[in-house]
């Protein structure tokens, strides 16, 4: 009986000590690269001289906000989690809803302005690190969304009929997507981007405005006999122009129904456009997105499989008409719940979507960076 005892006991500490291992984390914080040393004086010592990754062949990454970027507890959480499943790359707001720049800049102009806000204090030493991990680092620059840019410059903001600065329907303003002045600021802002080590420059709202009081809507510099499609086309030009020499690919943003839509949404993208001026283009098929009664289906995002197979088969077919690499189209997916509950099994439907349309990148979304860690493979698999 003594001998069943002690079995059993041993038994018992031995689950529970199985369950602590594999539900705690004793790897201990992440070690940054640092520019300092300490000792009785602190000495500066630089970091090694910029050198960007290569692009995967398939990047597969999360989203990440500036703030959480500059939280090193909950960035260590999510490099780790990167780190140890098949995701190789990270996207990082550079330039956020707010028009802030999430970094100092070295650029007079953009300091003239005011852009940086030192939300990433270390965001050298951080993309240092995370290259060492071969972490492909992307960021994110959102254009005509920009309330700063229309604080210090309202001459180039979105108005109103009667002349104020119009907003949309989450009170957020806008530049003028025709402004050549402000298109010179974004190029401005991707230098920089690439000056600190982000490996891609990925430019968001770059459209027109879709939402809020549009018939009270009033621009400055768009002459509104140009299609609204032309002008777009015409910055994807500019920056594909500009960032020519840069050392790193620029991809977009752009709607979902840009991959089966035969107009421009209204907003002034086109997938042709995009695919003519971007190294690579992301659509953002989030099934939660798209509207009800879309291919037959009275809530499409309880049909994550269905409808992103179809909406990228379209794209591919649009993108080798034209003569573009498949390889350069790289959606978004959703990892929030939105219309429906997005679990394991619903990201991976996603997934298997995007491969079976022959396409093997991908970039997953949560605006709140609480991630479904268990619909993405471990490094193992």
């Amino acid at each position: 009986m003594k001998n069943y005892y002690f079995w059993f006991l041993l038994l018992c500490v031995l689950g529970a000590a199985t369950y602590v291992f594999s539900y705690w984390d004793f790897s201990g914080p992440i070690e940054y690269v640092s520019p300092r040393v300490s000792g009785n004086a602190a000495e500066e010592i630089p970091l090694p001289p910029v050198k960007h990754i290569e692009t995967p062949d398939a990047v597969r990454g999360i989203y990440v906000t500036s703030w959480v970027a500059g939280t090193k507890s909950w960035r260590d959480d999510l490099v780790r989690f990167i780190d140890r499943t098949e995701l190789n790359a990270v996207v990082i707001d550079v330039k956020d809803y707010t028009g802030k720049i999430s970094f100092e800049t070295s650029d007079e102009k953009l300091n003239a302005l005011g852009y940086s806000e030192k939300r990433i204090p270390d965001i050298k030493a951080f993309i240092e690190t995370l290259h060492r991990k071969n972490i492909y680092v992307i960021g994110r620059i959102s254009v005509f969304q920009d309330p700063h840019l229309v604080k210090k410059r309202p001459d180039l903001a979105v108005k109103t009929k009667s002349g104020s600065v119009w907003k949309d329907r989450k009170g957020i303003s806008w530049i003028d997507p025709a402004s050549q002045e402000a298109w010179d600021i974004y190029v401005r802002i991707g230098r920089e981007s690439e000056k600190v080590g982000f490996d891609e420059l990925n430019f968001d709202y770059i459209r027109f405005p879709s939402d809020g009081n549009m018939s009270d809507i009033a621009y400055t510099f768009w002459d509104e006999t140009i299609k609204r499609s032309d002008v777009m086309n015409n910055f994807f030009a500019y920056l594909d122009k500009n960032l020519a020499d840069a050392k790193v690919p620029i991809s977009a943003d752009v709607f979902g129904l840009t991959s089966s839509s035969q107009n421009d949404l209204n907003i002034g993208q086109v997938l042709e456009n995009a695919l003519a001026n971007f190294d690579y283009v992301s659509p953002m098929v989030y099934p939660s997105h798209y509207p009800t009664t879309f291919l037959g289906y009275k809530n499409p995002a309880e049909h994550p499989y269905e409808v992103i197979k179809s909406e990228m088969d379209k794209a591919v077919a649009r993108a080798e008409a034209m003569g573009q690499d498949k390889n350069k189209i790289r959606p978004w997916i959703q990892d929030f719940d939105l219309g429906a509950t997005y679990d394991a099994a619903k990201i991976e439907l996603q997934k298997k979507a995007i491969y079976d349309a022959g396409l093997s990148g991908w970039l997953s979304w949560d605006p709140g960076n609480h991630y479904t860690k268990e619909a993405y493979l471990p490094i193992e698999e």
